[in-house]
């Protein structure tokens, strides 16, 4: 699932993140001092407490968003334990299997890490995504050669087994693929964004001080915070990957004796 963000790469979002807030500050800069040059006469509200009450929330829905992603890129780090615990426990109860059925499958397990290991790569997620489907009708076909060949506990262990291994494919695709952040989410992140650093250049012009180097410190923060927050929401891109390390000990230890 395509969020509206994923249109720029990712090493393109810090510059475009800062340069929306630097924007805002000069705009809501400009607005305060036209605003004391037309209505020179009349006193103003204080904006202090706005820009304390904009900059609060702001910072509350980035903290929000950020759990969110955070929470998401440990569920699909889980995923990956668990499935590779799950295949090398259907690889071991394979063995049992009547021949040439258990052959067979230990291949088709040992073909469908590699797989799992290729759709790492964004490049290749689809054609793994259809390969993995594709072997998982196989292994189940294997295993009801299986039970229909000799009907034994260790038998019903490896489908119970194999069925793991199907649930948590689809629990990775959940995870991710379609547990992004909402578009909505981001419009609302930004349009924050601009709005808090808008009413920060007013306050600013309004006072009739000289620019201050903490409103451009603040907007680099919040321009970073989005950052992670987009690294964290984007699987296989970026900085904040998921170790595949569970995966390749899986595949290592499957590998058959010379």
């Amino acid at each position: 699932m395509n969020t509206m963000l994923d249109a720029f790469p990712l090493w393109t979002l810090f510059p475009f993140t800062l340069a929306v807030g630097l924007l805002a500050v000069e705009l809501g800069c400009r607005v305060a001092k036209y605003r004391k040059r037309r209505y020179q006469h009349e006193s103003e509200a204080p904006v202090a407490p706005i820009v304390a009450a904009t900059l609060g929330l702001l910072a509350f829905i980035l903290a929000f968003t950020f759990g969110m992603a955070a929470s998401r890129f440990e569920e699909r780090r889980q995923s990956v334990l668990l499935e590779a615990n799950a295949i090398s426990t259907t690889y071991l109860r394979g063995a049992v299997l009547p021949e040439p059925m258990a052959t067979d499958s230990r291949n088709l397990l040992r073909e469908y890490v590699d797989v799992r290991l290729a759709g790492a790569d964004p490049q290749k997620t689809a054609q793994a995504i259809a390969k993995s489907e594709e072997l998982h009708q196989r292994l189940w076909a294997q295993a009801t050669a299986a039970a229909q060949k000799e009907r034994s506990p260790m038998t019903s262990l490896f489908m119970q087994s194999l069925n793991d291994v199907i649930s948590l494919h689809e629990k990775r695709l959940m995870a991710s693929l379609y547990s992004r952040v909402p578009g909505a989410i981001w419009v609302g992140l930004y349009s924050l964004l601009a709005l808090a650093m808008m009413v920060m250049g007013y306050h600013e012009g309004n006072a009739g001080t000289k620019r201050s180097l903490a409103v451009v410190a603040l907007v680099v923060a919040f321009s970073t915070v989005l950052v992670l927050i987009a690294d964290l929401d984007r699987p296989g891109q970026g900085w904040l990957q998921i170790n595949q390390q569970a995966l390749l000990d899986a595949r290592k230890s499957m590998s058959p004796a010379p």
